[in-house]
């Protein structure tokens, strides 16, 4: 098994939302886009939510994001993981982002949404024994993963609603 490693996050100075998934997949990892695999709800969603066409080329997309205050990144900066699937993940293995510098970088952040339990649960078994952050509402929205298959997207679109109210 190999290790795999996050991008970047897409991030303006004011974000205000950040949305952290897990680990991109193997669509994502090779298109080096977060979200890339065409049957994923993430950009449909945020694109129907923020007023954008999720079928733009990636950087318009990236754009709409900076101009609406989201941030995206992930809890994870490197795993092991054969594939694609969050369950597929060596738990031993992740080593988490460096959020203490993401914070400091991005003091605006008022709310963070997981995209999926895996986030969540990742994001709290090693990021908040760091000391930080505890205090900033968090949201655990249903994945937009073509592999969660419980909700339809209608479900989620409903769901991630909720990250954007009184913003």
């Amino acid at each position: 098994m190999s290790r795999v490693f996050s991008f970047p996050p897409i991030a303006a100075p004011d974000a205000r939302v950040l949305i952290l998934g897990s680990m991109p997949g193997a669509a994502s990892l090779a298109a080096a886009q977060y979200y890339a695999h065409p049957r994923n709800a993430f950009w449909p969603i945020l694109g129907e939510l923020l007023g954008f066409d999720p079928g733009a080329d990636y950087a318009e997309r990236v754009g709409h994001l900076h101009a609406a205050g989201v941030a995206v990144w992930d809890v994870m900066a490197s795993c092991v993981r054969p594939g694609s699937l969050d369950a597929a993940i060596d738990a031993a293995s992740v080593v988490p982002n460096d959020f203490r510098a993401f914070f400091a970088a991005h003091p605006h952040i008022a709310r963070i949404g997981f995209n999926g339990t895996a986030a969540a649960d990742s994001y709290r078994r090693h990021v908040l024994p760091q000391g930080a952050w505890a205090g900033l509402p968090a949201l655990r929205l249903p994945s937009t993963s073509p592999a969660h298959a419980a909700l339809d997207r209608t479900a989620k679109l409903a769901a991630w609603r909720a990250l954007f109210a009184g913003l």
